[in-house]
């Protein structure tokens, strides 16, 4: 994957993510496996947190900390936030 389809995928990842069409867990698991194709041994030790933590995100388990999210997130240049939806209940 060159930089700018990486960017893409980044950018189309995020969509998604914030359109609700994919979780927190499933964002996580495609960002360790297609864009760094590591395991999650590896993957847990790059973003600085367990990989319990790691494989209880993946899974969409647990409750992670804003800051072990964005230990992740922060590696491609995405951070967790606040968006406005769009359609209010």
């Amino acid at each position: 994957m060159d930089v700018f389809e990486r960017q893409r995928y980044l950018d189309e990842l995020g969509e998604q993510l914030a359109k609700g069409k994919i979780s927190i867990g499933e964002a996580v698991y495609r960002l360790r496996k297609d864009v760094t194709g590591l395991g999650q041994a590896p993957f847990a030790r790059m973003c600085k947190i367990s990989l319990r933590a790691l494989r209880q995100i993946e899974h969409n388990e647990g409750n992670p900390t804003l800051q072990t999210l964005n230990n992740i997130f922060n590696l491609f240049g995405m951070q967790i936030g606040v968006i406005k939806r769009a359609q209010p209940y």
